[in-house]
């Protein structure tokens, strides 16, 4: 698949630099031969400043570095560091990150309260959450 994606990448550059396109006419001649073939874009004078196209001299040209030894060597460590770097020690790092909210906590402690009540006999939920008799109301204890 690589051989592919860089055999594609090397025709990419020469697909953008094509010569302005150009069409033949159709219509019967006219009397100079020059007008059956019409310019749709006109190429602009840069003044004799031309760009540097990387694709000509690297044409597997990753975008770190004009030299191609050094883009190629770049390209593979950005990628090791970016990729496999950060995906594997991140995860690792996410994974062993303490329990937020002790959720797993509460769910251990949960499950030992449930194995006590179980073997104590009683209900795994009792109707009173709390022990009526230690609850005390709003105006229980006034006297009229």
């Amino acid at each position: 698949m690589l051989t592919r994606l860089s055999r594609f990448g090397a025709a990419l550059p020469r697909l953008f630099s094509a010569p302005p396109a150009r069409f033949v006419s159709q219509s019967k001649p006219t009397e100079s031969a020059d007008s059956a073939v019409t310019e749709l874009h006109r190429t602009v004078d840069q003044g004799g400043h031309a760009d540097v196209n990387p694709y000509l001299k690297n044409p597997d040209f990753h975008g770190f570095s004009s030299d191609p030894v050094v883009d190629e060597w770049n390209m593979r460590l950005g990628f090791f560091f970016g990729i496999s770097v950060a995906l594997v020690l991140g995860s690792t790092f996410i994974y062993y990150l303490p329990d937020h909210g002790m959720q797993q906590w509460a769910r251990r402690e949960a499950e030992r309260l449930v194995v006590q009540r179980e073997a104590a006999g009683l209900p795994v939920i009792d109707e009173n959450y709390y022990d009526p008799s230690l609850i005390i109301l709003p105006g229980a204890g006034e006297e009229e």
